[in-house]
C-alpha cells in the first residue's frame, strides 16, 4: 500500500512540473547581454514620458537605483563626472524608490543627469534587477553589451564606455 501511495505521488508531482513548465508566462528578453535591450517608457521628474527607443543610436548608461541605497549614492557622483565628460553617452537611472523626493536628492548631490521613475517596477522587473545598484550599458544598435551588479568607480565607467 505504501509503495502504491508513493508511486502515485511521484506521478502527481511530475504531472505538476510538467504543468508548470507548459503554462509558463514568456517573460520579455530585456537583460541578456548580446542582445537587444528591450524598450521601456517611464515618466522622467518633470513627469514627461522618456522611452529607451527614443535613443537609439546614442550609447546609454541605464543604472538602476534608490535614495536609500548606500553604494548607488556612492557612485552617483562618478556618473555625473561621466555625463560631464561623454556628451555622446546617455545616463538614464532608473530610481526604484518613487516614493520618496527623488527631485530633491539629484538637487542635493548636483546631478543633472537624466531621472526616470519605475513607479510599478516593470522594468526592474523586465531586466531582472535583483540587486542595486545594477548597471546595464547599451550601445548605437540598442545592444546590451555589459551588465554589472554592484558599484562602479569612474574608471570603470569610463572604460566600460569606451569599450561601446
Amino acid at each position: 500500500m505504501k509503495k502504491f501511495f508513493g508511486i502515485l505521488l511521484l506521478f502527481g508531482l511530475i504531472g505538476a512540473a510538467f504543468y508548470q513548465i507548459m503554462n509558463q508566462e514568456e517573460k520579455p528578453a530585456g537583460a541578456k547581454l548580446g542582445a537587444e535591450a528591450a524598450d521601456f517608457t517611464l515618466k522622467n521628474l518633470e513627469g514627461h514620458e522618456v522611452s529607451l527607443s527614443d535613443y537609439k543610436g546614442k550609447k546609454v548608461f541605464l543604472n538602476f537605483w534608490a535614495t536609500w541605497c548606500d553604494p548607488c549614492k556612492e557612485e552617483m557622483p562618478e556618473m555625473e563626472k561621466i555625463h560631464q565628460k561623454y556628451e555622446d553617452v546617455v545616463i538614464l537611472a532608473i530610481n526604484l524608490d518613487t516614493e520618496k523626493d527623488i527631485q530633491g536628492f539629484m538637487d542635493e548631490h548636483d546631478l543633472t543627469f537624466q531621472a526616470l521613475l519605475d513607479v510599478e517596477e516593470k522594468v526592474n522587473d523586465q531586466y531582472e534587477v535583483v540587486s542595486i545598484p545594477t548597471s546595464f550599458f547599451i550601445d548605437e544598435e540598442g545592444i546590451i553589451r555589459k551588465k554589472v551588479v554592484g558599484i562602479l568607480d569612474y574608471e570603470k565607467m569610463e572604460e566600460t564606455i569606451e569599450a561601446l
